[in-house]
């Protein structure tokens, strides 16, 4: 039994005697082979002439698997006196006496009055050497390891026979019976319905494990209390032992993974399980010399209540299978607290991890990734640097979702890695439309910005003009928080992939101008509105109408952006082509519109608050137009490469 050493350690003695008996009758068969193969290499020593059988199906039938035995009759001889020169004869004996002990193990577990008789008998024969040395044996020792005469003297080969009636007897007492695949012994009537419904539980969830091993189930009775232990996967201290006692169940846990002991605990939230302290063993015999144990118990208030607890507890068995695997996998995708969380979410769904890493684990995502970005990662990078931390989880929940119902439906791995690269395709689409989104919500804040300007500049004369310019000015600083705040959400949603890294640097670019544009809305509110500044609001007018005819090119560039594709309508690509020009022209034009505003000023007798207001303003105003040609010539660079690219 695999798990017999932390069985033994939890003091769960009677679940070990199914599991000790079979190995006992292995060790019984092993014994009679070797039994067999030293009679027939003494013949053959004896009579050096005749045939010199290998022994070899004698070998497979015991189950044992070195072939090199095969040779040991051809090869023996005898030596001087009564001695055999027979190979490998010590480790014969060797293994002679540890199946021996293992004959006697399930018959001390048992109680059964007549393993002292067995043990003292074994201790009286291994007093006396069964072999002189390696290869060499004399014939009274292979006859007292052989002999079946009982009138004689004693022998292993008596032993053997008699424990060997022993064992069939115990086996015979116990009576194992298979329960929906629990192996269950000495059990009550009413104990069928708590294991039936503990292995509903299991078998329900069974198919996601695929064929990793695992899920063992043993059932008996210790006095007045139904335990059930589980082996859950292939590591020594991982087991379950559950004791069912009335109404109550406890479950005892082990496990070398502190992480996983805590996740296992995390499941059973909508239940009532009294969780005792988590303690530490140490032992030398487990992975890092140490293993963690905790206890938990549920009371529950009638029978059937009790059977769904038992039946959820057997389902979630199935996903700590390989889960420190899988966290570590996951590791290289999500940060730790997106990781821990997308396996408990794909527990709770019964999805399970399993299958993600049957069809490639975090190699296929990054694939996928390669594929849908047209560029590999760099270094390091995980999957929320590329769609942001919740999308890339949402993903992620997609990704185990459709490993798990793909392969339990028999779906070929390759159909499932496509479905993978299309949905992240989509993602990575779904985050760039996002950022356009952000870009436009930009160039919308410019435009009222720019808009405000002009209109100040229409309506600046009068008694309201002071308060007019001064709440202009208050909106647009307002707006310009507001631009502030998508350019960070930009540079959070972005990361560093392709076409969204470009927005993400676009986006930040075209903060200029929003930046440029209030800085013009708050100059004008130094100007004293004493109406000898009439001169000055023409040819400044005509340079805010600029920036508002700019800007919502921009805007009109990036909605048209939106449809942009390969082999898409030839309109769409001129009708983006025309926005970018026009906003080149608005450039020049702007140039032409700051020096009509210097030459004004040049004319105007006007104090120097008032020139200064005017000026400031041109000059934002012209570097508005600036950045907004900038932003236009990295969209169009960005477009054409694209299109050639494709």
């Amino acid at each position: 039994m695999e798990k017999a050493h932390i069985i033994d350690a939890l003091g769960e003695g009677p679940l070990l005697l199914p599991a000790l008996l079979n190995g006992a009758l292995a060790a019984n068969d092993r014994a009679k082979y070797f039994f067999t193969l030293l009679q027939t290499a003494q013949g053959h020593a004896d009579r050096p002439d005749g045939a010199a059988p290998a022994l070899r199906i004698e070998r497979q039938a015991a189950g044992i698997d070195d072939e090199a035995l095969d040779g040991i009759v051809a090869e023996s001889r005898r030596g001087e006196g009564n001695l055999y020169r027979i190979p490998r004869v010590q480790g014969i004996c060797t293994a002679l006496y540890q199946d021996l002990q293992r004959m006697l193990e399930p018959i001390q577990a048992a109680g059964s009055p007549e393993w002292g008789g067995f043990a003292a008998r074994l201790k009286l024969l291994a007093a006396r050497p069964w072999c002189q040395a390696d290869d060499l044996v004399s014939g009274e020792q292979i006859a007292a390891m052989t002999s079946g005469e009982r009138e004689r003297a004693d022998s292993l080969h008596l032993l053997v026979m008699d424990l060997h009636k022993g064992l069939n007897a115990l086996q015979a007492r116990i009576a194992t019976e298979t329960i929906d695949g629990a192996q269950a012994y000495d059990i009550a009537a009413a104990d069928r319905a708590l294991i039936g419904a503990f292995m509903r539980g299991i078998n329900q969830t069974r198919p996601l494990k695929f064929d990793h091993p695992g899920l063992g189930t043993t059932a008996t009775r210790a006095g007045d209390r139904l335990v059930l232990q589980n082996d859950i996967g292939t590591t020594d201290a991982h087991v379950l032992v559950v004791h069912v006692e009335g109404l109550r169940a406890q479950l005892i846990y082990t496990d070398v993974h502190m992480q996983r002991l805590l996740f296992f605990q995390s499941l059973f939230e909508g239940w009532r399980v009294g969780w005792e302290d988590t303690r530490s063993r140490a032992d030398h015999a487990m992975e890092d010399g140490v293993y963690h144990l905790c206890t938990g118990t549920y009371a529950a208030r009638k029978a059937k209540e009790l059977e769904d607890y038992l039946a959820f507890l057997g389902s979630r068995l199935v996903f700590l299978i390989d889960w420190n695997r899988a966290r570590k996998r996951l590791r290289q995708l999500l940060p730790k607290k997106e990781s821990l969380a997308l396996l408990k979410w794909a527990a709770d769904h019964n999805h399970g991890h399993m299958a993600f890493l049957r069809a490639g684990g975090e190699q296929m995502v990054f694939e996928a990734l390669a594929f849908a970005a047209r560029a590999p990662l760099p270094p390091g990078a995980r999957l929320d640097s590329v769609l942001g931390r919740e999308a890339a989880a949402e993903f992620m929940r997609f990704v185990f979702r459709a490993c798990a119902e793909g392969l339990l439906a028999a779906k070929p791995e390759e159909f499932i890695q496509d479905e993978v690269r299309a949905e992240l395709t989509n993602y990575i689409h779904s985050t760039q439309q996002g950022l356009v989104d952000l870009a436009a919500e930009q160039a919308a804040f410019a435009i009222e910005i720019a808009c405000g300007v002009r209109d100040c500049l229409l309506e600046g004369r009068g008694e309201a003009a002071a308060a007019r310019f001064v709440r202009n000015a208050e909106r647009a600083k307002h707006w310009e928080h507001q631009a502030d705040e998508l350019v960070n959400r930009a540079r959070n949603a972005a990361g560093q992939s392709g076409r969204s890294d470009f927005f993400r640097g676009l986006i930040e670019s075209a903060d200029d101008v929003v930046d440029e544009l209030e800085e013009a809305a708050f100059h004008l509110t130094l100007l004293p509105h004493d109406g000898g500044d009439g001169e000055l609001y023409g040819p400044l007018n005509a340079l805010a109408r600029l920036l508002v005819d700019g800007s919502q090119e921009y805007l009109r560039a990036l909605e048209t952006l939106r449809t942009l594709r390969r082999g898409g309508p030839r309109e769409d690509m001129q009708d983006f082509l025309e926005a970018i020009h026009r906003i080149m022209v608005v450039e020049r034009q702007s140039d032409g519109a700051q020096r009509s505003v210097k030459l004004a000023l040049a004319r105007e007798t006007a104090d120097f608050r008032r020139l200064y207001a005017f000026a400031e303003c041109a000059r934002n105003l012209e570097a508005a137009a600036d950045a907004l040609m900038h932003a236009g010539l990295r969209l169009r660079d960005q477009v054409l490469a694209s299109a050639v690219a494709e």
